[in-house]
């Protein structure tokens, strides 16, 4: 259930695309990480990757609902790079495509964090360019 009722829906919301279940999204992004530490052990030294729902709703997007995101490292903190759960089980139409979505989504940001070659990231190609 998405809202509970209430005066304005009457009744309660569903969610129109159930989500699948969180472990296997984690599961996803933890063999996403495995394969790019794999692949270039060293450009995952200096990053914080993390997981949320989805993007901040107060930033403004031009297009699409990003997968991702990374902030710049600061004194304090490592670049970080975020991966949003709920839109990229929204555009994966099953668990095949979820698990590529995600190894996509972070072997970019991971890139552009770097300045390594997604080729360099992906050198079996599992993104499915």
């Amino acid at each position: 259930m998405l809202a509970p009722p209430n005066c304005v829906a009457g009744q309660a919301l569903r969610e129109r695309y159930p989500t699948l279940p969180m472990p296997f999204f984690f599961h996803c992004v933890t063999d996403a990480i495995d394969a790019i530490d794999q692949a270039a052990p060293e450009a995952l030294d200096q990053l914080d990757i993390n997981v949320e729902e989805v993007p901040d709703v107060t930033q403004l997007w031009t297009g699409h609902m990003p997968l991702a995101s990374a902030t710049a490292a600061d004194d304090n903190h490592l670049t970080q790079i975020v991966l949003y759960r709920r839109p990229i089980e929204f555009r994966a139409n099953n668990r095949d495509e979820l698990r590529q979505l995600a190894f996509a989504a972070l072997v970019e940001q991971v890139a552009s964090a770097t300045g390594l070659s997604v080729d360099t990231l992906d050198p079996k190609n599992l993104r499915g360019d």
